[in-house]
């Protein structure tokens, strides 16, 4: 059981908050398939204080999507703070703090990783969110190790990660990567298990290097971490949450399907066809495609036709051509990229 605060879900396995994919339709695929908590995408403060469609579709939370977290990004402790009580007051589970995101742009205005440089303000931020939310909901924070390898770095690390809990944070992500290693290169799984050890019983989430069950068990064993975020790794597999479940109560371990894989993607295309129009929708959902294709045994040409495809229409002729259910279709193999990985005992988060 991980309990985060009044959270408590009997899988550690979250589905991370993913700027530009976790929405609503990605959000209940992984449930379907044994996520039990999903992060909503990665949200300003500002857009979350502003009147207007956004804000309206932000805090519109379908019942069958709880328990939810919502992940805020900002640079103002006020700004986040005011967010802050409206995503309760909407409807989220869950608070949480980015000080994370390694974007550019994201850093440029002194937002996400930025942070992690300034601890005063850090902390400021996490005051805010507190005291805005007042205990109705858990706060929590993602952070990666550091901005980056420098002693001042960790120095800065420590201080908000011991500030946040004593302000009252109920988790901490931990991503293994510092902000200026961006997406490159592994993840630091020996300082996870450094930040658990410092923490005690308070409850530490790790991130890095999850894109098969197996890595998620191999986390939790090696870093003695309370759960773990699962962001890339579940792009295009939501099965993912399910064969974490297996893995941890001692089952088996086989890989979706043709025909099971046919089933998620036709699901999580119907409820993209719900939120967005269709021109929209085959926009938004073509990411995806080409992220399943890397389960189907075809994956480079299945791959290829997901790229190829401009628009809805031409989504159906995928599935209708490569999840055909009447055709015998080669063994399924793991993802592509990832047996080495696998072999190896590693594997690659966001």
């Amino acid at each position: 059981m991980l309990k985060i605060g009044s959270v408590e879900i009997a899988m550690p396995a979250i589905q991370a908050a993913l700027s530009g994919f976790s929405d609503r339709p990605m959000r209940v695929v992984a449930r379907r398939y044994g996520a039990e908590f999903a992060m909503a995408e990665v949200v300003l403060d500002e857009l979350v204080t502003r009147k207007g469609k956004l804000r309206d579709r932000l805090l519109k939370i379908g019942e069958d999507d709880h328990p939810i977290g919502g992940q805020l990004m900002g640079s103002r402790p006020e700004q986040f703070g005011e967010a802050a009580s409206d995503l309760v007051e909407g409807g989220y589970d869950l608070v949480d703090i980015n000080f994370g995101c390694p974007v550019k742009k994201v850093l440029g205005r002194c937002r996400g990783g930025f942070l992690l440089s300034e601890p005063g303000n850090a902390l400021a931020i996490v005051k805010a969110v507190v005291d805005a939310v007042g205990g109705r909901r858990p706060v929590t924070l993602k952070m990666r190790r550091g901005f980056d390898d420098s002693e001042e770095s960790e120095r800065n690390f420590f201080t908000i990660l011991d500030g946040a809990f004593t302000l009252g944070a109920a988790a901490i992500t931990v991503h293994g990567r510092t902000v200026k290693q961006r997406y490159i290169g592994p993840s630091n799984w020996d300082f996870l298990a450094r930040v658990k050890r410092h923490v005690g019983t308070r409850t530490i989430l790790g991130s890095g290097d999850l894109f098969t069950a197996g890595a998620v068990v191999r986390m939790m064993n090696e870093t003695g971490v309370d759960g773990v975020t699962v962001a890339r790794g579940a792009i295009g597999n939501p099965f993912i949450f399910r064969e974490c479940r297996e893995l941890l109560e001692g089952r088996a371990v086989a890989p979706p399907s043709v025909a099971e894989q046919r089933e998620a993607i036709e699901f999580q295309f119907g409820e993209t066809l719900k939120l967005y129009d269709p021109v929209r929708a085959g926009a938004v959902f073509r990411k995806f495609g080409i992220a399943y294709a890397d389960l189907h045994p075809m994956r480079a040409d299945v791959r290829q036709a997901f790229i190829n495809a401009k628009d809805f229409e031409a989504l159906r002729d995928v599935l209708a051509v490569w999840y055909d259910d009447r055709r015998e279709w080669p063994p399924v193999t793991p993802r592509e990229g990832l047996r080495d990985l696998i072999a190896a005992g590693a594997a690659c988060n966001i």
